[in-house]
């Protein structure tokens, strides 16, 4: 089952998208509080829906939002959410599509966009909006390719970009913009290398980075950008590790860290960085855990957290840090259900939330986002 789901369908980075909000004063010496709500999406691949939870910001717990589960199309395999928390994108792997939604501030709950779903290609199975919130990318395991989409910032409607859709490697399973928005990467599956690409910042049309592409471990399936845009870091499906990569940030050309690649534990399917750039948490298809590491601020190089790997439920597929970088949570395809974890700051052990684990349908792909109410 477990190598069926990774190797044979693809499963690539499951559409992680970490948003963070800014707090604001009021000009006085006594700025106001911030007040945020915290949501988690969950794609339920087998289900064809989305749960959609509240977030306790203080425990970590998942409570359920009304109304969830909300209807997506055939097999959704990865989910992402705009930087302005107002839109969700889901991208149905067996419909070839993505559903678009809105989300309700106050509740969590989504509402299907005129004209959604939107065609892609064939068998979409990660998707990623750039920080501008401009542009939607999406990539199709089986016809090679990614389609770049301009975002209607008041609807939330998808438009292809002019050029779209853009060919890639064989099999990208992964996409990931980085923080600045210069750049794309993708991870190909059977290439054993990732793909990056400029993004024109007036259309998002996509070309590729000088030196591109990158080789990477065997099966790279899922890509995940640091906070500050100085690092990129892989996990290798078939090689048991992850690599790191040094971002150059007038080119995006990659250079693979000293010490690259780093043991994780069996089939590494998911990469996260939390918000603070400290820690890297890796979910472990066949290990049935989590790898933590620590991150060297200057050179990238990952070091194993103490008491890393972290057991986790059956089959994790998709690992995300919410945007307080106070909580982990881990999607367990064959259980379930959503591993919940808190992060120590200092060291990034895990440790387990109460209640945890919460039951969902058939998770493949997990997003997470506050909102300022």
């Amino acid at each position: 089952m477990k190598a069926y789901w990774g190797r044979a369908l693809g499963l690539g980075l499951l559409a992680v998208c970490i948003a963070a909000c800014s707090a604001g004063g009021d000009g006085d010496h006594n700025p106001p509080t911030t007040v945020y709500k915290y949501y988690a999406y969950v794609a339920n691949y087998f289900s064809d829906t989305i749960s959609a939870f509240t977030i306790n910001a203080t425990s970590g717990a998942l409570s359920t939002v009304a109304g969830s589960p909300f209807t997506a199309g055939g097999l959704p395999r990865s989910v992402a959410v705009a930087p302005s928390r107002k839109f969700a994108y889901v991208v149905n792997a067996s419909s070839d599509t993505v559903s678009a939604f809105t989300i309700n501030a106050a509740t969590g709950a989504l509402t299907a966009i005129a004209g959604s779903p939107f065609d892609v290609g064939h068998w979409p199975i990660s998707v990623a909006v750039d920080p501008s919130g401009k542009f939607a990318y999406v990539v199709n395991a089986n016809s090679n390719d990614v389609y770049a989409f301009t975002v209607n910032a008041t609807t939330g409607a998808l438009t292809a970009v002019a050029g779209s859709p853009f060919v890639m490697g064989n099999r990208p399973v992964s996409v990931a913009v980085d923080p600045s928005g210069k750049f794309a990467y993708i991870a190909n599956l059977d290439s054993n290398y990732v793909s990056a690409f400029a993004i024109d910042a007036a259309t998002g049309a996509l070309t590729a980075v000088a030196g591109s592409p990158f080789v990477a471990g065997d099966g790279p399936v899922s890509v995940a950008v640091d906070p500050s845009g100085k690092f990129a870091y892989v996990a290798n499906y078939g090689s048991d590790n992850v690599s790191a990569f040094t971002i150059n940030a007038a080119t995006g050309a990659l250079t693979e860290a000293a010490g690259s690649p780093f043991s994780t534990g069996t089939l590494p399917i998911s990469v996260a960085v939390d918000p603070s750039g400290k820690f890297v948490y890796v979910a472990d298809e066949d290990t049935n855990d989590v790898s933590a590491f620590a991150i060297n601020a200057t050179a990238g190089a990952l070091t194993a957290v103490p008491g890393s790997p972290f057991v986790a439920g059956d089959e994790p597929v998709s690992v995300a840090v919410d945007p307080s970088g106070k909580f982990a949570y881990v999607a367990n395809l064959s259980s379930g259900n959503v591993s919940a974890f808190a992060i120590n700051a200092t060291t990034g052990a895990l440790s387990t939330v109460a209640g945890s684990p919460f039951a969902t349908g058939s998770p493949a792909a997990i997003a997470i986002i506050r909102i300022e109410q």
